[in-house]
């Protein structure tokens, strides 16, 4: 009786085990924009690893750096050289135009900030006129959001000269050596260049209040195969950011940002209190898809004469069942 009594308590138990617990262990190669290595963009993923998010889903991640940069990330994904990848959303909203298989599947930075960071002697806008800036490629939403700062300062885009410039340290370079007048710069570089005294003209949410910057994309033919792989992983992603919100935690995420970017705790602080004191929508709250924001990246990609009408809707790029079968609305 004792023994039918335990096998039946063991089978209930065995039963009531979550999937993740039953999963086998996968790795996934994850394509990551070299730039954002040692930024703030790459902070949710260490959580993620440190705080054995991924390993209670039972995936280990492999971060493959691809050359390039931000417009390479979608054609490595298609070379299967890695299985998911970080993009910003223009260029993947370029790539499934031109027939890629590419589809969002959760979000990174979401609206993010960047500040237009230049030389100690250049005290207004106005300063500008003539000058170089160091921007990024056309496409790009900080070259966006950077064009339309200047606009609202009276800058037309005659009025400076452009240099393309991939990647803050890559920006951050420039201006120090004083090719670069201005340069864009996210967190935490913008922050240290403040502390070397370079000065902060403006902000890019100053601008553009609503975007989609950054999105996590797979195949849709990969994530269909491998369904309960992806939502495990975006289910892993969604704990990241709810972890870096939370109010209680802020002193451990304090110092991985210390660890990831090699800032000072001070810097570190600083950062956050940009993002969250008021919360300015930089970070998803759970990794869940802005559609406002991205409608928001496809116009001014319309804008800038990068698509033609009609516009396609958001929701061409983005699967959101993954989102939503990992618990995220």
């Amino acid at each position: 009786m004792k023994t039918r009594v335990l096998v039946a308590v063991a089978t209930a138990l065995w039963i009531a085990l979550p999937a993740t617990g039953q999963a086998e262990p996968v790795t996934l190669r994850f394509g990551q924009i070299p730039s954002t290595v040692r930024s703030m963009s790459s902070v949710y993923l260490f959580v993620a690893q440190q705080k054995g998010l991924l390993a209670r889903e039972n995936i280990n991640l492999e971060l493959v750096p691809i050359e390039g940069g931000t417009d390479k990330m979608v054609a490595a994904l298609e070379r299967g050289t890695v299985h998911v990848t970080q993009t910003a959303t223009p260029y993947l909203i370029q790539a499934a135009l031109n027939g890629s298989d590419a589809i969002g599947i959760a979000s990174e930075t979401s609206n993010p900030i960047y500040s237009l960071i230049v030389k100690p002697d250049i005290t207004s806008f106005a300063n500008l006129k003539g000058k170089q800036l160091g921007l990024s490629l056309p496409v790009d939403t900080i070259s966006i959001s950077m064009r339309k700062l200047l606009a609202l300062n009276g800058l037309a885009p005659t009025d400076y000269r452009v240099k393309e410039l991939v990647g803050s340290p890559v920006r951050f370079e420039c201006l120090k050596r004083g090719e670069c007048d201005g340069v864009p710069l996210g967190q935490p570089d913008d922050l240290i260049a403040i502390s070397q005294g370079f000065r902060r003209l403006g902000l890019s949410t100053e601008a553009v209040s609503t975007f989609q910057f950054q999105l996590v994309a797979v195949k849709r033919g990969w994530a269909e195969k491998n369904r309960d792989t992806t939502v495990r992983f975006v289910r892993a992603l969604a704990a990241s950011f709810r972890f870096i919100r939370e109010p209680t935690n802020r002193a451990e995420v304090i110092r991985a940002i210390v660890q990831v970017t090699g800032s000072t705790e001070e810097i570190a602080r600083q950062t956050l209190a940009l993002y969250f004191e008021p919360d300015r929508g930089v970070l998803p709250k759970a990794a869940e898809i802005n559609l406002a924001g991205l409608a928001q990246v496809i116009a001014f990609m319309e804008e800038g004469g990068s698509i033609k009408p009609p516009l396609p809707a958001p929701e061409r790029f983005v699967d959101l069942q993954y989102l939503k079968a990992a618990g995220v609305e």
